[in-house]
């Protein structure tokens, strides 16, 4: 099995340049199928989810093809059909897009249920409800999500719920409605407005995406686009995180420091100091003591739950006990018994998790339960001491892109290495 071999007690200094958001890509690809026409994307990062994405994106008939690692070139004029039943569909919980920007562009889709990280129930229906709404037709069935609509007519929507997925989904289906949709109770989230600003670069009429009511014009066409994506959020987070757990010193660059904003402040409180640019952010401990803090996660401009897990790690070497309150996942804790391996110390009690800091980490051997719970073992491996094995290594390289060269750049002892089983 392979395995993220960490040798911790190095203290991170250095730069380390942030890639394409993640969730703001996995949302673009899919939405570049709106337009019968050629978009390229640009500072996309070369990750599993997105990988996965263009294989299926090429399996439905779109011609892809990256330019460079960071850029690609969607050709979707020979998309023909609305199917999408293909493995590669199954694997990231992305492709839930394609339901509605097939029903948008063909009036019909087909879509198997997807996959991605199994940290709790994520039903999709405020995406059903959204589509309903629109005047279409759906249903689960053997596995699949089956949508059709004779015709798409703008509707008032109001999502019960604060969902990135549903606000994103329905801006897709709703592009091609006849009349105005409205989306209220949207989520504010960056890469809902970047989806949004990519739609209107290909001509949608979408206004008020980042507030909690979004209009779309519907249009009848759409044309090719060439658009840039916005830094990721949570990737600069993670390395703010991992310079402060080491006491260290680093910069973190290309990155929009308004959306780090809930991510700095809680930083800040724990003594951590941040030193802002345009498109830069620089955080240090001046005395190298840490203090513990209260995190609850919230949709933006709330802490982002993509940072709790490793913002937990960080809390496990604090002075002091942290309360973390978990508000988007149920089961998003399930993660801590692998942290645990390591010293951590921590308290779970249905939504809410209590830290108790001040004791040493220990390496050991732990294995990531997803995405950001396989971050957050790397980060408490880093101020381990000793040797840790971070296994389930997948789930890191579904939204990293070279962890480990960016963090041995900045004077992390870590590598990958292959262990029989």
């Amino acid at each position: 099995m392979e395995y993220l071999e960490i040798i911790g007690g190095n203290r991170l200094s250095g730069e380390v340049y942030i890639n394409g958001a993640k969730n703001a890509a996995v949302a673009m690809l899919p939405a570049a199928l709106a337009a019968n026409d050629v978009c390229v994307l640009e500072n996309l990062p070369h990750i599993e989810d997105v990988l996965t994405l263009v294989e299926a994106l090429g399996k439905m008939g779109a011609i892809c093809k990256f330019i460079d690692p960071h850029t690609l070139v969607i050709d979707s004029r020979g998309l023909s059909s609305h199917h999408a039943h293909y493995e590669s569909v199954r694997k990231t919980r992305a492709s839930y897009y394609l339901v509605g920007v097939l029903l948008g562009r063909f009036g019909k889709a087909e879509v198997v249920l997807p996959g991605g990280c199994n940290f709790g129930t994520r039903p999709i229906d405020q995406h059903i409800k959204g589509f309903a709404a629109l005047g279409a037709n759906v249903k689960i069935e053997d596995g699949m999500i089956i949508a059709h609509a004779d015709k798409l007519t703008g509707a008032n929507i109001y999502l019960d719920v604060v969902s990135v997925g549903a606000t994103i989904n329905i801006m897709l289906a709703a592009i091609y409605a006849r009349g105005t949709t409205v989306i209220e109770n949207a989520a504010k989230e960056p890469h809902v407005v970047d989806t949004a600003n990519f739609l209107n670069a290909m001509g949608a009429q979408i206004k008020g995406a980042g507030t909690d009511v979004i209009r779309i014009a519907g249009v009848d066409r759409l044309k090719g686009a060439e658009y840039m994506i916005i830094p990721d959020q949570i990737e600069a987070g993670t390395y703010l995180i991992a310079g402060a757990i080491t006491g260290g010193e680093i910069t973190v660059r290309n990155i929009i420091p308004k959306h780090m904003e809930s991510i700095t402040a809680k930083l800040h409180e724990m003594n951590c100091r941040i030193d802002e640019g345009d498109d830069f952010i620089t955080l240090s401990v001046p005395n190298g003591k840490l203090h513990s803090t209260n995190i609850k996660t919230m949709t933006y401009p709330g802490f982002p739950t993509d940072l709790q897990p490793q913002m937990t790690a960080l809390l496990c070497t604090t002075n002091g006990t942290g309360i973390i309150t978990e508000t988007i996942w149920e089961n998003r804790f399930q993660y801590i018994n692998e942290l645990k391996r390591l010293g951590c110390r921590v308290t779970v009690e249905g939504r809410v998790a209590s830290v108790e800091g001040g004791k040493p980490l220990t390496g050991s051997e732990a294995f990531a339960t997803d995405l950001r719970a396989g971050a957050a073992l790397v980060i408490a491996g880093l101020a381990a001491e000793g040797r840790t094995l971070v296994g389930n290594v997948k789930y890191i390289d579904r939204g990293y892109e070279d962890l480990v060269s960016k963090l041995s750049n900045l004077g992390a002892q870590i590598r990958r290495v292959w262990v029989e089983d």
